[in-house]
């Protein structure tokens, strides 16, 4: 780690990963150079940002929300996200009828492209498991209330086939961009944990 840096806000995994990183570094393992340019995919190219899009575009225009339930990794790539952990999509859509849920029982498998990493919680034990055996107590968990009326799907993604979630398009959304329409998108609706919330209206509490 460089000198005259405070660190102390680090949590100790984060303390770990810049040794580590320092090490390969000085022993020439690691270009640093590369190493930016992969945190900055990470950060600026790939991401949930990319999956929002997608959503929106669906929403917004139903020729490639057809497209998208059909044949979700051709549509996907065509705006330009593919890659790793993502050659293989499925979509799967949220109704007034059904509520899909997205798990990796096995590992950790998830759509790098539209998603970016997964979060901690989705590789946890106790999510993979009782996303099955419990999906509606899990979604309770995240907030989310289901009614008993609608049915509850839950998708196990694979190294053969990732899923993503088209959540519902919620009410309140005329007249909207495709860019604001991606702005009230988030990465726990697309797995499927969440619902996308209304707009906020200016003036609202």
């Amino acid at each position: 780690m460089s000198e005259g840096h405070d660190h102390s806000h680090l949590s100790d995994t984060e303390l770990r990963v810049r040794s580590l990183e320092s090490l390969l570094v000085e022993k020439g393992i690691v270009d640093p150079a590369a190493l930016d340019t992969v945190v900055q995919t990470y950060e600026e190219k790939i991401g949930p940002q990319n999956g929002a899009r997608v959503v929106a575009r669906a929403w917004s225009e139903p020729d490639f929300k057809d497209w998208l339930l059909r044949d979700a990794s051709a549509a996907i790539a065509e705006m330009g996200y593919h890659g790793r952990q993502g050659e293989h999509m499925n979509v799967v859509e949220n109704t007034s009828q059904v509520h899909n849920l997205v798990v990796c029982t096995l590992c950790s498998c998830y759509p790098w492209p539209v998603l970016g990493l997964p979060p901690t919680w989705y590789k946890s034990a106790p999510y993979r498991s009782r996303a099955v055996i419990d999906p509606r107590g899990v979604l309770r968990e995240f907030g989310t209330e289901v009614p008993d009326e609608v049915s509850v799907r839950v998708w196990d993604s694979t190294a053969e086939l990732r899923y993503l979630v088209l959540p519902e398009r919620p009410l309140g959304c005329e007249g909207l961009s495709q860019e604001d329409l991606a702005a009230l998108v988030t990465r726990n609706s697309m797995i499927g944990v969440e619902k996308v919330a209304p707009p906020k209206r200016a003036g609202a509490a």
